[in-house]
């Protein structure tokens, strides 16, 4: 009889379906909408014709293979001098302030991106539809026009709103190859994007290194979903992913700089990193075996590290630490200025401005520095809910944090499950607190994709190890072990989906 093989690596879409829902319910969060704030979304106007055509503009998108809340289209116009067009949903168009919807989102304040679904800030006849700046259709949006100099300088900002239309929704991998190896692009798409896109965000990047910022490149753990059910992988962020995001960095410190002008609006800020934690951070790069001169900033250290080198691959794992306490300051500040409205990591003055889809503080910011741009009052219902955001989104995003990375835990325990014994080999990111006599650690394993706390009388920071699956508890905790080489490993056969 024909031996049949499974993949253990591959969670059912049965099981991931009812541990998220599991999950959600023991959260507190609503999957579905009320029926008055769903109305309000199927009933809310489609058609702006009295805001300005800029449907002229060969706008497009570039997101993750499947994205359908499309919140920002670029365009990038290279010549004498460099322009860039960038429009992001006004999604804030479609909600009555005060109403039911509006309430709602106030309640959700951020979309919860799970495994097998997403939970969203609004109704997906808004977020995946009448607001998302898809393909070939007019949508309203919030024009930032932006002329650069020969260093990537932002010289003047413009914002407005608009009708604006997208010519084609890409993704990372698609502009990737475009630009690494010429692959086509839809006709409609302008021949010199790639160009044109890495020219800038080549340029924002340097910018990035003057000033002190800090971009890790640290691989991201994701869950695909295949043809049997869903896989846990890791992914290091594309060129094309870099250079995107340095768009909307600039976006928001732009939009800092106008509401900091203006004395109103609302910012992101992140502390600077206290002397105690710099000083950590070298012992561990010590004790790792890497070399870092008493004369190199941290800035500059981190960027000349690659995550895919193991004791690398630790210290940056590490170092997501060593900025901590990110929230939001409602300007007019109560008596902070300077450094202390700074978002530290960035370098700069910053604002959430670029994805009002899924965030609701971006509506706020974006109608605050439209109305400072163009000299005009701000809304009564922008001023009265400035100074309870920051509390507002600290609750919404902590709630989002924690159902998300427990659904992370629980598909690596699904993943787990039915291999007690089996050994994976993996790279050790970080040393725990012990308990006793016993060291503590956190294993990163490639295959499948995890990161697992261990136990053992030495815990070797940077260095590949074996570990052995111990168990998998009824509440979806998984407890593995150092191994030594000589012990035997049990094997699994595995098939690619």
């Amino acid at each position: 009889m024909r031996q049949r093989f499974v993949n253990p690596n591959i969670v059912s879409i049965e099981a991931m379906t009812t541990t998220i829902s599991q999950l959600a319910d023991e959260a507190g969060v609503s999957i579905e909408f009320p029926a008055d704030a769903l109305h309000e979304a199927q009933t809310a106007p489609r058609h702006f014709p009295h805001l300005p055509d800029r449907t002229d503009l060969p706008f497009v998108t570039i997101d993750p293979e499947g994205s359908r809340d499309l919140d920002q289209a670029l365009f990038i116009d290279v010549g004498e001098r460099i322009t860039v067009y960038y429009a992001i949903a006004a999604v804030g168009l479609f909600v009555t302030p005060g109403g039911a919807l509006d309430r709602e989102a106030h309640r959700r304040a951020t979309t919860i991106y799970l495994p097998d679904r997403s939970i969203p800030l609004h109704p997906e006849v808004l977020s995946a539809d009448a607001a998302s700046l898809l393909p070939g259709v007019v949508r309203p949006a919030y024009l930032w026009t932006f002329q650069l100099d020969a260093e990537g300088n932002v010289t003047s900002t413009d914002l407005e709103l608009a009708q604006i239309r997208s010519r084609a929704q890409l993704t990372y991998v698609q502009v990737q190859a475009a630009y690494s190896d010429a692959a086509y692009l839809p006709v409609n798409v302008p021949a010199d994007l790639p160009a044109n896109l890495a020219l800038v965000g080549r340029l924002r990047e340097e910018l990035e290194v003057r000033r002190g910022g800090v971009s890790l490149d640290l691989p991201e753990q994701r869950v695909e979903r295949r043809r049997k059910g869903f896989r846990l992988t890791f992914r290091h962020v594309t060129r094309v992913e870099g250079w995107n995001s340095q768009l909307s960095l600039m976006t928001g410190m732009e939009a800092a700089k106008i509401m900091i002008r203006a004395g109103v609006g609302i910012l992101r800020t992140l502390p600077p990193a206290r002397d105690k934690d710099i000083a950590r951070l070298r012992a561990v790069a010590a004790g790792l075996g890497l070399d870092w001169p008493d004369d190199v900033d941290y800035p500059t250290f981190i960027r000349s590290l690659s995550s895919r080198e193991p004791a690398a691959f630790a210290f940056t794992h590490e170092a997501v630490t060593l900025f901590r306490g990110a929230g939001y300051e409602a300007l007019p500040s109560n008596g902070k200025q300077g450094t202390d409205l700074h978002h530290n990591a960035i370098a700069a003055p910053y604002a959430h401005v670029t994805a009002p889809l899924r965030r609701l503080v971006d509506r706020y910011g974006l109608e605050v520095c439209r109305c400072v741009v163009a000299g005009q009052e701000i809304p009564q219902w922008v001023a009265e809910q400035l100074p309870s955001l920051p509390a507002t989104m600290a609750n919404g995003t902590r709630i989002a944090n924690t159902v998300e990375n427990r659904a992370i835990s629980a598909v690596e325990a699904l993943t787990l499950r039915g291999r007690e014994g089996e050994v994976f080999d993996g790279v050790v990111v970080d040393r725990l607190k012990p308990l006793g006599d016993t060291q503590r650690g956190v294993v990163s394993i490639a295959e499948p994709a995890l990161e697992v706390k261990i136990h053992g009388h030495h815990v070797p920071v940077g260095e590949r190890v074996r570990v052995r699956l111990m168990g998998v508890d009824d509440d979806l905790t998984s407890h593995f072990e150092l191994v030594s080489d000589s012990e035997p490993e049990l094997v699994s056969h595995v098939e690619s989906q």
